[in-house]
């Protein structure tokens, strides 16, 4: 897994990598603002991003949206200070999927991190919490309407099968233990997942898991 490490602080990033390096993943470049991210995005093509909100020229946040909507198959994961609910929830609008804060240990921060390649979305403790309990609120929004199927003739937006695969996402199941759990192959749940981002208008599994709370299938 190709990494590139966005902060603006030179020591904080060089002590990022050591981290990262010591336990074999590989940082393959390092940017100090949001568009020298982008422009090294193109350039290094990395497998994920992780990036800081606050700098210089371009932030984080815009950053994020221009590296997404250009290059949607790399995943930019917030590492940040900011840790209030306008920066996490403007964080998974911009495309990111996961928010880190800096206050998480050594060992937190690994293990969230690592999960990555397992499909989990790596959320710091309370994180996630948040961003399920604001979608839930706007459970009666206008966009309620399409997210219901009325305007689709009254028809469901997801099959039985694709409603098992999102509350198993939105339980935080990576992959092969929702395999495990329903008997499929791990391709035919990334074709399910295809198919969930594809119906309700969602680009990210973190958008499911907000779309899953507020639909209620988020129960454990």
């Amino acid at each position: 897994m190709k990494l590139l490490l966005v902060d603006d602080h030179v020591i904080f990033r060089e002590g990022l990598a050591n981290l990262l390096d010591a336990h074999k993943f590989e940082v393959v470049g390092a940017a100090s603002d949001g568009l020298e991210a982008f422009e090294k995005a193109r350039s290094l093509k990395p497998d994920v991003i992780l990036m800081d909100i606050q700098m210089p020229k371009c932030d984080g946040l815009a950053a994020t949206r221009l590296i997404t909507a250009e290059m949607p198959e790399i995943k930019v994961v917030m590492l940040t200070m900011l840790e209030d609910d306008e920066n996490l929830f403007e964080a998974i609008k911009s495309g990111a999927t996961g928010f880190i804060v800096k206050r998480s240990s050594s060992e937190e921060f690994l293990n969230m991190f690592a999960g990555l390649e397992d499909g989990l979305l790596p959320f710091s403790r309370g994180m996630a919490e948040k961003l399920l309990s604001e979608y839930t609120r706007l459970a009666n929004s206008p966009v309620q309407d399409l997210l219901d199927g009325e305007e689709t003739g009254g028809n469901p937006i997801l099959s039985d099968r694709q409603i098992q695969v999102m509350t198993l996402v939105a339980q935080g199941k990576s992959y092969k233990q929702i395999s495990e759990v329903l008997g499929l192959s791990e391709r035919t749940n990334k074709y399910h997942m295809a198919e969930i981002f594809e119906r309700p208008h969602l680009e990210n599994r973190a958008q499911v898991i907000a779309y899953a709370a507020r639909m209620g299938y988020s129960g454990s």
